[in-house]
């Protein structure tokens, strides 16, 4: 699957972290958004500049990257932008950038039809693809298939915009694919909920599967490209959880083709492995939970005995996507450090697989303990940037409602704790989770800098349900 984020919204960020993101979050193109508009990009000294486009396009391709396409507010219906889209074009051929985008907004067949004769010459000379998004006016695909079919031109096709023709048509997904096939080069994807307001992707009630399995259909192979405006959810405004939380959605829609999907017989010939005895795989622990559900989504993934928790593979990979969204709205992200303080509970497992997912990173201590007191923790000590003994802490919650968040202090013993480097009251959340139906505990202090993230699972919470 080859995804890519959009600059859109987010120019303010130096072109230097957009690479860096890309790179570290598994992104395989960076798409430049009204790029004309950037002189910090085009100018001079920048690295889209002509005199230095072929060396950042070398640049890229050394870091598995790709600019995969130039996507312009450009209304070819409603003004003159001609000389604009050609230089683009012009660009897009020194960078190795195979599409540039338009847009139409105005009803206007002759001006569409006008400017895009003026403006092929200049693509079919440098190879270069001009895409018609599903916005505007096309947003009725029937008749951008008809625009397509007219001018049957291999430098035009088609950039399906997925929430247009639903939201502004309510297309389905298989019309959209009949209508426009093989046109489709490129792929913008944003979630959205009926009232218009916008969703992270897969939290939305944009039907994200089946507009995955029309692609599916036409063998597609492009770029899907993420939209994403910090505006449209003011209080998610961070791209480290955006970013991700997008890549690793996708990344359940892979296309199995290449991949060996031989299932191998355990000794005794009575199950069956997804992977070889003791062979390396290279899936990230998201990626190995999505597998399992692909191949055994109605097994049992836990079946406790004392416990009331039996959870399918698909009912598991459920309740993780759960909590992580509560630990991403808690301040969690990519890189926090969440120390898991529990027993053998189902918790346990949910929140180290949620934290994984969401790339933190989650040492745990399993020791057992009172109900009111803490030992020393070996994972807590470890998140400090200083040694420091923890002993004597006690637990003592300031408002118990359940189903509900509540403050907790967190008290040392500690007669020097600004030397430790640690607060003698930290704010940890207390939540009672309803995820998995029951009243277990956990105690949460999101780290960042010198704070210790805390969870803490009891047993006999669970034994009584």
């Amino acid at each position: 699957m080859n995804v890519s984020f959009s600059t859109r919204g987010w120019q303010q960020i130096p072109w230097e972290q957009q690479v860096q993101m890309a790179e570290t979050m598994r992104f395989g193109g960076v798409e430049l958004y009204n790029v004309h508009k950037t002189p910090e990009l085009t100018g001079r000294g920048g690295p889209l500049h002509r005199y230095t486009a072929a060396a950042t396009a070398r640049e890229l391709w050394q870091k598995g990257l790709c600019i995969p396409c130039f996507d312009t507010a450009c209304d070819i219906a409603g003004e003159d932008c001609t000389e604009t889209v050609t230089a683009l074009v012009q660009l897009a051929h020194d960078v190795q950038c195979p599409y540039v985008s338009v847009t139409a907004q105005r009803d206007d067949d002759a001006r569409i039809s006008a400017a895009l004769e003026a403006l092929l010459p200049a693509a079919e000379a440098q190879g270069i693809t001009i895409l018609l998004k599903t916005s505007g006016v096309f947003s009725d695909t029937a008749r951008l298939r008809t625009l397509l079919d007219a001018f049957a031109c291999d430098q035009l096709g088609a950039l399906w915009d997925m929430h247009h023709p639903y939201r502004d048509h309510g297309e389905s997904a298989d019309t959209t694919i009949k209508n426009l096939g093989a046109y489709v080069r490129h792929v913008h994807l944003r979630d959205s909920d009926d009232d218009g307001s916008y969703d992270l992707i897969g939290e939305g009630t944009l039907p994200v599967g089946s507009m995955m399995q029309a692609l599916s259909s036409i063998d597609y192979d492009g770029f899907l490209s993420l939209e994403w405006k910090p505006e449209w959810m003011p209080d998610l405004t961070d791209p480290e959880v955006i970013f991700p939380h997008f890549v690793n959605y996708m990344h359940r829609f892979d296309s199995p083709r290449g991949k060996k999907k031989t299932l191998y017989d355990n000794a005794a010939h009575t199950g069956k492995f997804v992977w070889k005895k003791d062979s390396l795989i290279s899936e990230t622990f998201p990626q190995v939970l999505d597998r399992m559900v692909e191949e055994f989504p109605d097994q049992y993934a836990f079946k406790y005995t004392t416990l009331d928790y039996t959870r399918t593979y698909a009912q598991f990979r459920d309740d993780v996507d759960d909590f992580a969204r509560a630990l991403v709205s808690l301040g969690v992200r990519r890189g926090s450090k969440v120390a898991i303080w529990a027993t053998n509970v189902p918790a346990w497992f949910i929140t180290f697989w949620a934290a994984t997912k969401i790339g933190a990173v989650s040492p745990s201590y399993s020791g057992r303990t009172s109900d009111t007191t803490a030992p020393a923790a070996p994972a807590a000590r470890a998140l400090s940037t200083k040694s420091w003994p923890l002993k004597d802490v006690p637990l003592k919650a300031t408002n118990n409602e359940p189903l509900a968040m509540a403050r907790v202090s967190v008290q040392t013993s500690l007669k020097d704790t600004e030397a430790a480097g640690f607060r003698s009251r930290l704010p940890v959340a207390w939540i009672i989770s309803s995820l998995v139906k029951a009243a277990i505990i956990y105690l949460l202090c999101a780290v960042h800098g010198r704070r210790c993230a805390l969870l803490r699972g009891h047993r006999n919470e669970w034994s009584r349900r």
